[in-house]
């Protein structure tokens, strides 16, 4: 099976892409490549926070890795919290936190549009590619459902009747964003890696 580093410390993150791309590939943590910093997320862009979390890692192993950035695209919030997802209510990122600030900002708002948005960030052979993922729906007016993370308990995708947080792993992969520019990442692999060799 072939092997890549994923340039994350987010466990939820890693579950979700390691069950998107199925035995596809094989990811590898930080942790099991001895890699314990917190990868700075400094820039205004989901893209280039990307690129900034798989260069640092890259630099650090000199092997190929990817890593992603995504976040929660409100229509009635200009966008708002966008890159600030993880912080929308200050650096401690709790997302309970971020969820009542998104609600109470929201409250009365008769466009409930959002759009959660994916995009990865590949390292191969002394190259960036970016792949992107998005999963329309709507924000609903009180968390429902005990799984997933983020702002899960109040997304409700379009075609469902289910928040994020009221589905398993492959339910939620039906919509999700990770999972649409996973299989973009994966299908790149694919055609550029000798069945019979090695990343």
């Amino acid at each position: 099976m072939k092997r890549l580093i994923f340039a994350t410390h987010n466990h939820y993150k890693i579950q979700e892409i390691q069950t998107a791309i199925g035995d596809e590939l094989k990811i590898i943590t930080l942790q099991e490549v001895g890699i314990f910093i917190d990868i700075p997320e400094p820039h205004p862009t989901l893209e280039e926070n990307a690129s900034e979390k798989t260069r640092t890692i890259y630099e650090l192993t000199k092997k190929n890795c990817f890593g992603e950035d995504s976040g929660l695209e409100v229509h009635a919030l200009n966008g708002a919290p966008g890159v600030l997802s993880a912080r929308y209510a200050g650096n401690q990122k709790i997302p309970e936190d971020n969820i009542r600030k998104l609600l109470k900002e929201m409250n009365g708002m008769a466009d409930r549009a959002a759009r959660f948005r994916t995009v990865i960030s590949l390292w191969w052979q002394g190259q960036e590619y970016q792949f992107e993922g998005i999963c329309e729906g709507t924000i609903i007016s009180l968390p429902c459902g005990a799984g997933g993370f983020g702002y899960d308990p109040v997304f409700m995708p379009s075609g469902s009747k289910l928040t994020f947080a009221q589905m398993d792993l492959a339910k939620k992969n039906i919509f999700s964003h990770r999972r649409k520019a996973a299989d973009q990442l994966v299908l790149f692999l694919q055609r550029c890696i000798d069945p019979e060799g090695d990343i």
